[in-house]
């Protein structure tokens, strides 16, 4: 299933999922168990579509790729590194990532994102992999100047736009064995699978479970591949990941 949240051309919210070319309009967010089918659908050309969620938190892991950890010349963690993004990063498909005045270095992450179903806390492997509802894309954008001359991440990793996610959640795939790409005005700049995580999705979901608690909606990226590098003003970015789809979005 593709889960998607929208505007339509009254300007109302809307959540549904795609069913061939039409979106099946739901009562409700998806991410509420008691969420129905209406008897409404609406074709994705009269719709926005948005970020599919609004995270109450973005919880990202960095260095989960071997050859990224090399490019970046860090050594293998003992753990997963994580970090934080603000709500206020969230952006969707189609919008603009803001070139921040400050900075004179931002870079693409194309990554994948797992968006949590339900409430967890210091959960197993398996059970947090019942607790996510599905993945999605992201590009973890960061102003590689600002996070090398703050030695840490927070400032780099957090300016408004730079969490672009969606264009959909997709559920029930194996996120073990997923080709993710970047391409960069039509060039592809990263390429990897992620057979190739250091840490597996269920593995990180349980670490992270550990320190906080997971809610609905909260979505977690999974580290990025190697291969990443500077975008300019005018440029669009797509992050492709194979059986969810592409997300495109342009620098301002």
């Amino acid at each position: 299933m593709k889960y998607v949240r929208f505007i339509n051309c009254k300007n109302e919210l809307g959540y549904g999922f795609i069913h061939g070319e039409k979106i099946q309009q739901l009562d409700r967010n998806f991410l509420d168990p008691l969420s129905k089918p209406t008897n409404s659908s609406l074709s994705l050309g009269e719709v926005t579509l948005l970020a599919p969620v609004q995270p109450s938190k973005v919880i990202c892991v960095g260095l989960n790729y071997a050859l990224h950890i090399k490019e970046m010349k860090h050594s293998l963690p003992e753990d997963p590194v994580i970090f934080m993004k603000p709500p206020s990063c969230v952006i969707g498909p189609d919008k603009e990532i803001i070139y921040p005045k400050i900075s004179q270095h931002v870079d693409y992450e194309a990554e994948l994102a797992v968006v949590i179903g339900t409430t967890i806390k210091d959960v197993t492997e398996v059970e947090a992999t019942k607790g996510i509802f599905g993945y999605t894309c992201a590009n973890d954008v960061t102003a590689r100047d600002l996070q090398k001359k703050d030695g840490q991440w927070t400032r780099g990793k957090s300016f408004d736009t730079f969490c672009p996610i969606g264009p959909w959640i997709v559920t029930d795939i194996d996120p073990s064995q997923l080709d993710v790409q970047l391409l960069l005005n039509g060039v592809v700049k990263q390429s990897s699978n992620t057979r190739n995580f250091i840490t597996s999705v269920p593995k990180l979901v349980s670490f992270i479970s550990q320190v906080m608690t997971l809610v609905p909606g909260d979505v977690v990226l999974t580290g990025t591949p190697e291969g990443v590098g500077p975008m300019q003003p005018g440029d669009e970015v797509i992050v492709k990941i194979q059986t969810i789809g592409q997300l495109r979005n342009t620098l301002k």
